[in-house]
């Protein structure tokens, strides 16, 4: 069966234990990851209750990437919740647990202590700052950090339907201050906020310094974004073929009703 993106980023970490990019692109996976937290009992109104183990290493709850992977583990059915990571090692965070990640035959089987999970949470709170401010000069974006380069690929993959399309530029401005820029042009405006989160937590993955890249979305015709097109760099943006799904029904799964762990 094929590898999961967990899988291979945890191999990928495991060839080369010394580099702290492939650390950090393996916690990023497992927060980006859609995953299946095993419950102590049905969830009631989005309330959950995880099964929790006591190990040795500690407290910990177990999670899969794969529903098959669960059912594997388990010798009959049993509750769970589907949720992504990133909402998981929240909820998790401050409570002494910590995660036991696709345990069983799977190349990723791993515990992840609480300071693990705290970290990745920590990880995941904040966003970026709105900024109005206006370059005084834009020019091509040179020798880009390899490390953004990767962080920011699968982020900008997931969301391509929601980008026409996406540019980068080297900005100056008056206050001498020199940034990476990335403009997103066509993002629908009640989406920018958690698009701008996604890039700046890919941003913090990348080892790249904080305050390093901007995100701005020019309108499409306006002056700012011909001056962009002008002196920056285009985007390759994969496109995903469209999925027809149901409704989200499974707990965790509608981004609009968070669970609540207990």
């Amino acid at each position: 069966m094929n590898d999961t993106p967990i899988d291979g980023a945890h191999r990928a970490m495991e060839a080369s234990p010394d580099n702290p990019r492939a650390r950090l692109r393996f916690h990023e996976r497992v927060m980006d990851s859609e995953l299946f937290l095993l419950l102590e009992a049905e969830p009631d109104d989005d309330r959950l209750i995880p099964q929790v183990f006591e190990l040795d290493e500690g407290r910990f709850v177990l999670a899969f990437d794969r529903d098959d992977r669960l059912a594997d583990f388990l010798d009959a059915p049993a509750p769970y919740a589907a949720l992504t990571g990133r909402r998981l090692v929240a909820l998790l965070a401050g409570r002494g647990l910590g995660m036991g990640l696709n345990l069983g035959p799977a190349p990723s089987a791993t515990l992840l202590p609480v300071d693990a999970v705290m970290w990745m949470a920590g990880m995941g709170e904040g966003g970026p700052e709105a900024a109005d401010a206006t370059p005084r000069r834009l020019g091509p974006p040179g020798d880009v950090p390899e490390g953004l380069v990767s962080a920011l690929g699968p982020k900008l993959a997931a969301m391509s339907t929601r980008i026409a399309s996406a540019h980068l530029v080297a900005a100056e401005f008056v206050d001498d201050r020199s940034v990476l820029v990335l403009a997103l042009v066509g993002v629908p405006s009640e989406a920018r906020q958690a698009v701008a989160a996604a890039i700046s937590e890919a941003v913090r993955f990348s080892g790249m310094e904080e305050g390093g890249l901007d995100v701005t979305f020019p309108e499409e015709g306006s002056p700012s974004l011909a001056r962009i097109r002008a002196a920056g760099l285009m985007l390759d943006l994969p496109r995903a073929e469209p999925v027809t799904r149901a409704a989200p029904t499974a707990p965790g799964s509608d981004p609009a009703r968070p669970p609540i762990l207990r």
